[in-house]
């Protein structure tokens, strides 16, 4: 985009770093997918109906991390490729079990093959999953207002909170990290975890407000009272 050989782009919000290259802008966030981890069991099994010491298939580690704290026994594998690939080596056997994105399996028709979505409030996804964002040049107003039609304010608002949290905390900082903001009367809740990368201890919080920056700014400011920034290892 900033060799002006595209002039919009298209994003998983999830994956988007907290700060744009300078020229760069966010033009519209769309109506948000569903946000929950999917929870995929060879043998049918809910998460908290697997034997000990079954093999789940992730290499996320947010999602590794909540599994140690829900399930202490599980053996986690790393796992890559698409989603395909990664549901096919569930099948050949290779895992007990996987966890994948409920939003990337709807949108290949794959959602029949999920075992259990997860709670969001306990198994809380990464800062804006399920959400694409569109981006364009900060000088290119045509566009941006092309795109502004397909803004979705609502859960513009809750990736706000979500990210201005992730952000309060250092960014893209590589270590176990969820934050969740749903609707909550006129305004949001704010469920949010950080964990160490490898080790036991996880700290979880929530709060609710109105102004979503705000909002994340204020629970983020209560986890590094409570030892968060030392929990992460920073």
């Amino acid at each position: 985009m900033l060799a002006r050989r595209v002039d919009l782009a298209v994003h998983s919000l999830k994956d988007v770093p907290v700060r744009l290259p300078d020229g760069l802008r966010l033009a519209a966030t769309l109506e948000r997918a569903d946000p929950r981890d999917g929870f995929l069991s060879a043998g049918g099994q809910r998460l908290r109906a697997l034997g000990a010491g079954a093999r789940i298939g992730t290499t996320s580690l947010r999602r590794r991390a909540l599994l140690r704290h829900v399930r202490p026994d599980l053996g986690l594998e790393d796992l890559r490729g698409n989603v395909d690939t990664r549901i096919r080596r569930l099948r050949e056997g290779r895992y007990d079990a996987i966890v994948l994105a409920m939003a990337g399996l709807n949108r290949l028709g794959r959602a029949d093959e999920v075992t259990e979505p997860l709670d969001p409030s306990v198994f809380v996804p990464a800062p804006g999953q399920g959400a694409i964002v569109l981006e364009c040049r900060a000088d290119d107003p045509e566009t941006a207002g092309v795109a502004a039609r397909l803004h979705h304010e609502p859960t513009a608002r809750a990736v706000t909170a979500e990210r201005t949290f992730l952000e309060a905390l250092g960014g893209g900082c590589n270590v176990p990290l969820g934050a969740h903001a749903s609707a909550e009367g006129e305004g949001l809740r704010l469920r949010a975890f950080v964990a160490p990368e490898e080790g036991e201890g996880l700290m979880r919080g929530e709060a609710a407000g109105g102004d979503a920056a705000e909002l994340g700014r204020r629970l983020a400011g209560d986890f590094v009272a409570r030892g968060a920034i030392e929990l992460m290892g920073r």
